[in-house]
Order: structure tokens, then sequence, then C-alpha cells
């Protein structure tokens, strides 16, 4: 039985000058009160537009907008269902920490400084990559976070992110904003008397391909898909599988999803052993939302998650894991179900 999907829940960003042309361009829509968070300005007047927090749209290659201030995204927080839900929000407060600052902000020495604020090692601002780029203000908005593995001692959190990088003098006429984004394989390890992040790996999806595939081309003019931004990368690189790009095309048409990993920004080995893991070879993908659903929520009905495992593995996948342990299956081992995957549905392919 299909359940039909409740509505939006959302939350606000403030843009200042031509906030309509941000909202077009990042799938906002008018309304709402403004929501700020740390570390962010505007030195505007401001108009508000409201970001859909549970189905964000992601951007399909980073663009220059002509604006007067940058978005102010509200920190993400764990809901009902997470597992270890602490152990989720220390790995995405030091992203929203590094990826978000205002004037004066910029720069790997003010970034190790608000690591340190965390009480984390303030070097790990040294990993941080793409959420550091050569601007005076930028702004990250955490869409999801799942787990990469999670055991007794450590774990994996794949934090999934867009960010705003402002250029150009606050206020100024030509200023602009860069919007991009990239998803973030935080490793951390127990402590007390909170978990501690021993090391940060952001996405490296590698450079657009000369010619973007057919398939490709397809999934991403598909509404009912939504990838995040290391998600997009990688399917204009052309290093995902066939395999996974009709199996998303083919669940596109009973279901609206939306994706947190394929390729980039995932371990490279199943988390806790030595067998690689089918995501960095192109021939895997998570799901994260179904229908407006979170898989994740324990409101969310288990007949729309299980009916999705199921439609995954009709569309080809030897291996759909998931939040409960389904029967069936064409071999004995196609679902499986642990910790790790009770918030998204995974769906692995062999070729």
């Amino acid at each position: 039985m299909r359940v039909p999907a409740p509505p939006v829940r959302r939350r606000t960003v403030l843009v200042g000058g031509l906030g309509a042309v941000l909202g077009a361009a990042c799938g906002c829509a008018s309304g709402g009160s403004p929501t700020p968070a740390p570390g962010a300005t505007a030195s505007t007047p401001a108009a508000t537009v409201s970001v859909a927090a549970s189905t964000p749209a992601a951007p399909q290659a980073s663009a220059a907008l002509p604006t007067f201030a940058l978005p102010t995204a509200a920190p993400w927080l764990p809901g009902p269902g997470e597992v270890q839900p602490d152990v989720k929000l220390r790995a995405v407060q030091l992203i929203e920490a590094l990826g978000t600052w205002g004037r004066g902000g910029q720069g790997l020495e003010a970034a190790r400084g608000r690591v340190a604020a965390l009480g984390l090692p303030p070097q790990l601002a040294d990993q941080a990559g793409p959420l550091l780029p050569a601007a005076p203000e930028a702004v990250v908005e955490v869409v999801d976070a799942q787990y990469g593995g999670i055991l007794a001692d450590s774990a994996s959190v794949l934090v999934v992110c867009r960010q705003w990088s402002a250029s150009g003098a606050s206020g100024s006429t030509g200023s602009t904003v860069t919007a991009g984004g990239t998803t973030v394989d935080v490793r951390l390890s127990a402590a007390s008397p909170r978990w501690t992040v021993t090391a940060l790996h952001p996405a490296d999806p590698g450079p657009a391909a000369s010619a973007l595939p057919a398939l490709a081309a397809r999934v991403l003019a598909q509404p009912r898909i939504v990838l995040p931004p290391a998600a997009v990368a990688d399917l204009r690189s052309g290093s995902v599988r066939d395999s996974v790009l009709q199996a998303m095309l083919t669940l596109a048409g009973a279901y609206s999803f939306q994706v947190s990993v394929v390729r980039s920004g995932h371990p490279l080995d199943v988390f806790g052993t030595d067998r690689p893991s089918d995501h960095p070879a192109g021939r895997a993908f998570d799901t994260w939302q179904i229908d407006g659903h979170p898989v994740v929520d324990p409101a969310t009905p288990h007949e729309l998650v299980d009916g999705f495992m199921r439609a995954a593995a009709a569309a080809g996948s030897y291996n759909v894991g998931g939040p409960r342990q389904l029967s069936g299956g064409a071999t004995a081992n196609q679902f499986f179900s642990d910790d790790t995957h009770r918030d998204h549905v995974h769906a692995g392919f062999r070729s």
C-alpha cells in the first residue's frame, strides 16, 4: 500500500537583495520567518525565503548568483529513531562550524579556532578541503547525516551538505553567491563525555566527463530523484554504473526519493571490515527519504520503506539493506539489516 507524503516541514533562510533569484535557483518558495544561524551575517534589508527542510533541492552544479547576502541555515538536529543521535550530532556540528563563517572568519587559522571551540583537535580543519573556499563569508546547510558505519567504539557519519559562499564586499552591488556543497565521511571514536572526531574524508567525485552519459542525463532531469551536490558530481563524472542509473529511473516510476550517497564520500570498505564497498566503484546508491518520509523516522510507514526495498531488488539490486530484515529474495542474503542501515536504504549492484 502506498502512503501519501505528509505536509513538508519547513525551515527558513534569509537572503538579501535579489532573494527571488536565489530562491529559484535553490528550489525555494516564498514565505516563513527568519531563523538565524551562528556565524552568518546579513548587512542589508532581507526578504524571507523558505527552504523545505525535508526536501532540499540539490544544486546541479555550482552557480554564481547576483545577491547581497548569504542564506542562513537552521542547524541540523537528529530526529526520532536515530541510533546514538549524539554521535551524528557531534559530526554535524563540526561540519557546520567548519563550513559557516561571517566576515573575518575566512581562512585555515580561523577554521582551526572554530574546531577548537567544539573541544575537538584544531588540525581537523586541515582536512576540510572543499568546505573552506577562498571566500569572505560562507554558510553550510546539512541535508542529511547518515551512518557509513556504527560500531561499539567507532563510527563513520556521512554528512551530506550544501554550501553557499559569497564574494565581494558585504552588501555591495557586485557581491555574488556561489552555490555548491559536498559530502564528508566523518570518522569518530568513543570518548567521554562525548565521542571525538578522528578524521575527515571529503568527497572527491573527480572532473566532469567530456560528454554526459545518456542515462546520467535522464536521472539528473528526473524531478522525482533528488541528488545532493556530491552525487550530482558523481553522475557528471561518468563513473556511476548504468545498472545504478537504470534502477533509479525505474524506482522513480513509483516513488519520489532523496539520495544521500552514490559514489564519493562513502567509506572505501564496508565499515569495520576489509571488504570493498560497492559505492566507490559506482555500483550502489543510498536513499534517506521516500515520498517525503525519512527512512529513520519510526512514524514512516513500514510498508513504504519495505516496498521500496523490494522494488530496488526487483530493479536489479543483489544487496538491499534497510531498517528491517525482509524475508524472501532471489538469494538468501539479498536483504539485510543492521544499525548502520536504520537510517537509509542501500541498493548495491554487481556490475
